[in-house]
């Protein structure tokens, strides 16, 4: 059994508009005064009730809640419990080091509601459209984008910059079968997102480029609008939609290309990146101020801009669909690298797309070199494959080379 996801995006009604708000409102309401009570009462709570503070002290005390309000027992049940559970899964990811403390919910950036798949039911309206019923709710029609298939698990209502969308959580029956399809290396990079051993470049849609362009430019009037204004608002919003439509082109691109690579090979090699450090601020501190702050800022944009954290979360799951394996091995010096002879030296990488080793003369393009190198790396130590790799001078550059050097075809034969 495997667990796959649906979106689609709602066409909801005035009135069930203003039930959406109100759901997300209450909703969000309830996670905020849960978060505070742990946060700040958790120690009189377990001295007076003589019991740990947890979901279920927080969910007996919503029963009596609903009894008192009734604006919040308009709202369903089941939504306001679950924001309750994501409160309850968010320490204990904070507990076990898995992320930060949880923050409150925000008006505006938060709006979300989720149900159990038991209590929600779908009907084909025709060939395009559909319609879902949420308790409390009623008939919501959907335009029907792709077929749903498996058991419905859950059903999450979400606002952005593009309107109301439903995401079903689908559990199917799957097994997947033997993959017996080739290996291949995959080097992400700026230039190129993806360059794989075969030689095969790809590059997410140049229009994201020209959308990132539109969207510099209306964030800077956003800078000169008045805050709290109608035109700041009206701006703001049109920076949300420029963002959400980035994000849909590079998502579909993302989808595209992981089935492709998913159905062609069995086994997928990446670099064990830690993005997240590869994209931190270089500005630094007062007393020791960052040098070359506006340059690294543009390259982890630019990083950022790739999407190579969630490329590799896609491909993870189509590859498992299909039986095939992704696998993470070290980066260190696979840019360096010679893929023909196997010398280290960073003066063979002559500039960000020519590759040109010193020791054999190997010439290639960089970043197709880095995928043979990764595509290796995941079946041999690339330090002693064969018995081709040179001493410690050769490796770091130290000892220069040249065809007239006498030393250069022992070194070759080592």
């Amino acid at each position: 059994m495997i667990n796959r996801g649906f979106r689609y995006k709602l066409i909801p009604t005035q009135e069930q508009n203003s039930l959406f708000l109100q759901f997300s409102g209450v909703c969000r309401l309830i996670y905020n005064l849960a978060l505070e009570q742990r946060r700040d009462h958790w120690r009189a709570y377990q001295r007076i009730h003589e019991k740990k503070l947890n979901y279920f002290a927080q969910a007996r005390e919503l029963t009596a809640l609903r009894a008192e309000f009734d604006w919040i027992a308009a709202v369903c049940q089941t939504c306001e419990q679950q924001a309750l559970r994501d409160l309850d899964k968010a320490f204990k990811n904070f507990f076990s080091g898995r992320s930060g403390y949880p923050s409150p919910r925000k008006k505006g950036v938060n709006d979300t509601f989720r149900f159990l798949g038991r209590e929600v039911e779908i009907k084909k309206m025709n060939g395009k459209w559909s319609a879902v019923w949420l308790p409390k709710i009623g008939w919501v029609k959907f335009r029907n984008t792709r077929s749903m298939r498996g058991k419905i698990k859950n059903v999450s209502v979400t606002l952005d910059s593009n309107g109301w969308h439903a995401s079903f959580v689908c559990e199917i029956e799957h097994v997947a079968p033997a993959n017996i399809c080739p290996s291949v290396g995959i080097d992400r990079g700026v230039a190129n997102t993806l360059t794989l051993s075969t030689g095969e470049m790809l590059s997410i849609p140049r229009s994201i480029y020209i959308l990132e362009r539109k969207r510099r430019r209306v964030q800077k009037i956003v800078a000169r609008k008045k805050r709290g204004s109608q035109r700041r608002i009206k701006a703001t919003r049109r920076v949300s939609q420029l963002s959400a439509r980035i994000t849909r082109i590079r998502r579909d691109w993302q989808h595209k290309v992981a089935l492709n690579i998913a159905k062609r090979f069995g086994a997928v090699v990446l670099e064990d990146l830690n993005i997240k450090n590869m994209t931190a601020s270089a500005k630094g501190t007062l007393t020791a101020p960052g040098r070359n702050v506006r340059q690294k800022a543009g390259l982890n944009r630019s990083i950022r801009n790739q999407g190579w954290g969630g490329f590799e979360t896609i491909l993870a799951y189509k590859l498992e669909e299909r039986g095939g394996t992704l696998i993470s091995i070290d980066p260190a010096y696979t840019s360096q690298t010679c893929s023909e002879c196997g010398t280290v030296d960073s003066m063979s990488r002559e500039s960000q797309a020519l590759f040109s080793c010193r020791h054999c003369g190997f010439r290639a393009h960089a970043d197709h070199n880095a995928a043979i190198n990764i595509l290796r790396r995941n079946t041999a130590s690339m330090r002693t494959e064969e018995g081709r790799w040179l001493s410690d001078e050769v490796r770091t550059g130290r000892m220069a080379i040249h065809p007239e050097n006498p030393l250069a075809g022992a070194l070759g034969r080592c």
